[in-house]
């Protein structure tokens, strides 16, 4: 069945025309899963897919039955028929059910037996890993929402109203109505505890929510998740929150840049689903997964219009969240957002901030238990002035953001007076009173009276936000992962700083265990210095070569390891692990073992025939030995790997504690195993090579020594050049907090700035509390 429609689709495919890129562009199907259909890697495709791929095909008459028949054994006309077929595999896809292909069309009907809920359920039932994940997603943003303090003592009022037409796409569009029939426009303006409803109200599942600066799109996003979850049915994909500002349009299709990032913050799905792909892909490809695309303005100049377009090149129903001037530049540049229907924020009133902010203050005079230190300020609001002070307050406090940094600023620091802000000596504009705002949240969160709080000094906190500040500047994202906190360095210099510290690490350890072992400190130092800049050297260039050559980022692993026990393990293909290890591993022993034989023959003042003969003899014997021992190596460590839990809770905090466990316990399996198959394997290849290279020797001690420190120099080089917690220790640990762009606690300083509302946490990566903060902390950090 899944050779005879990948055969179809193909032929129809070249009959058209179409490369597998181009035809993604067109029906919103990604090309791994074209590229599968046609493979006959993935069977039994989807009813809906399968005509998105018709529609874009453009196929007609015959063509269209023929795609059609090749899915359903059975199949025959069209029209009423498809339809019927389409809503059947709907039903079952939401249900877990079979695709379709799963039972002739008019015969029995087919189930699939049902899965048991444990860790292996969401290897093949994609709707039970989209319930594990709604309720990920909910308790997650349940959790930020309190942290951010919007319900305290309630959400700021979050109004909008339709957005202009020329940023609108035609209604019969939006509404999805058939060619001729009369269209007319939504009423869309409400307020923040009904976007879910507006939302729904959009037949195309496609909503544009525009605000200028801190006007609240982030939380009314934030909101809209929760309540789309609170409502929503089985039927419905679940809303998942993706920082667009760090997409690459050019570089990644959005299907496959939404995998990334679903399995960067939920890494339980990258267990395997069906079809040989991850659970991730396939709750993307089948429509199980709304994105709710947060910042589309932050993202880089000359980005936006081709996010726009490759946005405009999928069917998928989304929210998108943006700046009215990006957004309408980038629709000048080349259209709107097909079927979407876009709304507008509007401004907080006089009578929003009467509400508010007297209720964020403590009171202060026991004859007025109303009365506090805003009321006066806010009754200068509403009187005219002259001076115009009244007039550019008013303005400012418009948005959700300038509030909530006036209340912080004023409402929590009693020794602060709000009346200030009505100085026109001192803040003669709104851009002096937004940057006075700006410049004292810091002071104000950091300060030391603040009950609880850790004694972090307010002009180092400065130094190091503003380094993080420009660091996401400059690799223009949203997202500060812990993980590229080293990337704000120039790639020769991670990479120096790598090969010196592995080198440092090795060598001391080479030097020890050859001193104990020979009982000569002369020699040892001898032995751990060679040995050191050896693998600094080599380790050094790996790690050039994968991350800047390559352009790669370290990532953290999507996977666990289980000792005890049989691990419910990630699909394990031991060809591919077997080649790289082995490949790897004769690569460097082959280097390393060259390069230690011409050493220490040239110390011995051999003549150049011996020096050549002994380098080349060594670099076989370690070769050999290397690359057995390393390919054994990764093979075995496949088999320990287990996907974690979709449910489990995901922050940046969590990631890195899980990814120095993984690590750990690769450190502890690795060292041994590594270093018993060196230690035995060099004795094993002196025995066979003996006959024939007469000059070989190795005695049992010293097959030890080599055998326990390859496997903990082998350890440690992996762990601090190609892991994630072993460059962050390299890094953000040594490096950074060296030279003064950290504290020498990185971790806690970033906990604590998002316990303090300066950061924060989306999924497994913090951000700025506001895109405006961020930028006035790196404006900040190059007037420095």
């Amino acid at each position: 069945m899944a050779g005879e429609f990948g055969a179809v689709l193909r032929r129809l495919r070249e009959k058209a025309g179409l490369t597998q890129e181009e035809l993604e562009r067109r029906s919103g199907v990604s090309v791994s899963t074209i590229r599968g259909l046609e493979t006959g890697k993935r069977g039994n495709p989807r009813m809906t897919t399968v005509r998105r791929l018709a529609d874009a095909l453009a196929l007609g008459g015959e063509d269209r039955e023929e795609l059609l028949g090749a899915a359903v054994p059975g199949f025959r006309g069209g029209g009423a028929d498809a339809a019927e077929a389409s809503t059947s595999d709907a039903g079952a896809a939401e249900a877990g059910g079979p695709h379709v292909g799963a039972a002739p069309a008019g015969g029995p009907a087919v189930t699939t037996p049902a899965v048991p809920p444990s860790a292996s359920a969401v290897r093949a039932a994609p709707a039970e890993a989209a319930e594990q994940l709604a309720k990920a997603v909910a308790a997650r943003w349940q959790r930020e929402e309190e942290q951010r303090r919007i319900q305290d003592p309630y959400p700021l009022p979050v109004r909008w109203k339709p957005a202009c037409e020329t940023l609108t796409d035609h209604w019969a569009n939006i509404r999805r109505l058939p060619p001729g029939a009369p269209s007319a426009p939504l009423d869309l303006s409400g307020r923040l505890e009904g976007i879910a409803e507006t939302y729904r109200s959009v037949p195309s599942g496609r909503l544009v929510v525009l605000g200028r600066s801190g006007s609240g799109k982030t939380v009314l996003t934030l909101r809209f998740v929760l309540d789309h979850l609170r409502t929503r049915t089985p039927a419905e994909p679940v809303p998942v929150i993706f920082s667009i500002g760090a997409w690459d349009p050019t570089a990644v299709t959005l299907r496959d840049w939404l995998t990334e990032q679903l399995t960067r913050d939920h890494p339980g799905t990258a267990a395997p689903g069906t079809g040989r792909v991850s659970l991730a892909s396939a709750l993307v490809d089948s429509g199980r997964v709304l994105p709710v695309l947060d910042g589309f303005d932050e993202m880089a100049d000359g980005l936006r219009r081709p996010a726009l377009e490759a946005l405009n090149a999928t069917t998928l129903p989304l929210v998108l969240t943006s700046r009215p001037a990006e957004y309408a530049a980038a629709v000048a540049e080349t259209d709107v957002l097909t079927s979407a229907a876009p709304i507008e924020l509007t401004d907080l009133t006089l009578d929003d901030l009467d509400d508010y902010l007297p209720r964020t203050t403590r009171k202060t005079d026991r004859s007025d238990p109303a009365a506090g230190a805003w009321q006066p300020v806010l009754k200068k609001l509403r009187e005219p002035s002259p001076d115009g002070s009244p007039a550019l307050l008013a303005t400012v406090l418009s948005t959700p953001l300038m509030v909530a940094l006036a209340r912080t600023v004023y409402s929590d620091t009693p020794e602060h007076d709000p009346a200030e802000l009505l100085d026109t000596e001192l803040f003669p504009g709104v851009r002096e009173l937004e940057e006075h705002l700006l410049d004292n949240f810091l002071p104000t969160v950091y300060r030391p009276s603040r009950p609880g709080a850790r004694g972090w000094e307010p002009e180092r906190v400065q130094r190091w936000l503003g380094h993080l500040a420009r660091h996401l500047t400059e690799l223009k994202t949203p997202d500060l992962a812990w993980w590229r906190l080293g990337h704000g360095l120039r790639g020769s210099t991670r990479t120096l700083v790598t090969a010196l510290v592995t080198a440092l690490v090795i060598g001391l350890v080479d030097g020890a265990m050859s001193a104990a072992f020979n009982g000569s400190l002369a020699g040892g130092v001898l032995d751990g210095t060679i040995v050191g800049l050896l693998a600094g050297l080599m380790f050094g260039l790996v790690h050039w070569f994968t991350y800047t050559v390559t352009g790669k980022d370290v990532q953290p692993s999507a996977v666990r390891l289980r000792i005890r026990g049989r691990p419910d393990t990630t699909t394990w293909r031991a060809g591919p692990r077997l080649v790289i290890g082995t490949l790897g591993g004769a690569f460097f022993g082959c280097a390393y073992g060259f390069m230690v034989g011409l050493l220490r023959a040239l110390s011995q003042r051999a003549g150049p025939a011996s020096v050549l003969e002994t380098g080349l003899v060594n670099a076989i014997v370690f070769g050999l030995v290397f690359g057995g021992a390393a390919g054994l190596s990764f093979c075995l460590l496949g088999l320990l790997e287990t996907p974690r839990d979709i449910v489990s809770a995901v922050s940046p905090g969590s990631v890195l504690r899980a990814d120095r466990r993984t690590v750990l316990v690769r450190l502890c399996f690795w060292a041994p195993v590594f270093g018993a198959t060196v230690g035995l394997g060099a004795g094993l290849v002196v025995d066979l090579l003996q006959g024939h290279l007469g000059r070989l020797a190795m005695d049992p001690m010293a097959s030890l020594l080599l055998g326990t420190i390859s496997g903990l120099g082998g350890a440690l080089g992996y762990t601090l050049t190609l892991t994630a917690w072993g460059q962050w220790c390299l890094l953000a640990r040594i490096w950074l907090p060296l030279t003064g762009r950290l504290p020498w606690a990185a971790a806690a300083f970033l906990d604590d700035a998002y316990q303090r509302g300066v950061l924060r946490q989306a999924g497994a990566v913090y951000q700025f509390r506001h895109a405006r903060l961020q930028s006035r902390l790196a404006q900040g950090r190059r007037r420095g």
